[in-house]
């Protein structure tokens, strides 16, 4: 494994253990330094709970995962991209970062409200079942 001047790894994983590695501490990372992807996680933890409690079908749980894991995604690529631009432009405004960076959290919006109007779809005919009783 080629290493760099300060003993970290600059080369590509050679095996699929050390990619495994590298992911789940990136994962770790991103619990640890950003609210947004904490809340979203607990929110789609909510869900599930609320998921099991109304025994969704299968295409029910089908399309409540398509859009939990798409605001899940969306918030890691928002968090690599604010990354980037931070390390590139070193503090400094510009404008093209400042544009990356609003881009990256509409995309974000987008798949929260994809996920929201699923989340409406899926549990308003169940708690409308829930209210008739």
């Amino acid at each position: 494994m080629n290493m760099g001047l300060n003993g970290k790894q600059t080369q590509k994983n050679r095996h699929f253990g050390q990619s495994l590695r590298h992911a789940v501490q990136g994962l770790r990372a991103v619990l640890q330094a950003e609210r947004n992807f904490r809340f979203h996680l607990l929110a789609s933890l909510l869900v599930i709970a609320a998921g099991i409690w109304v025994t969704l079908s299968r295409w029910e749980w089908l399309a409540l995962c398509i859009a939990i894991f798409g605001v899940l995604q969306s918030e890691l690529l928002n968090t690599v991209v604010e990354s980037l631009v931070d390390l590139l432009t070193v503090k400094h405004y510009m404008v093209a970062a400042k544009y990356a960076k609003d881009v990256a959290a509409g995309a974000v919006l987008v798949a929260a409200v994809f996920a929201l109007v699923v989340g409406l779809l899926i549990f308003g005919p169940h708690f409308i079942d829930w209210i008739k009783r």
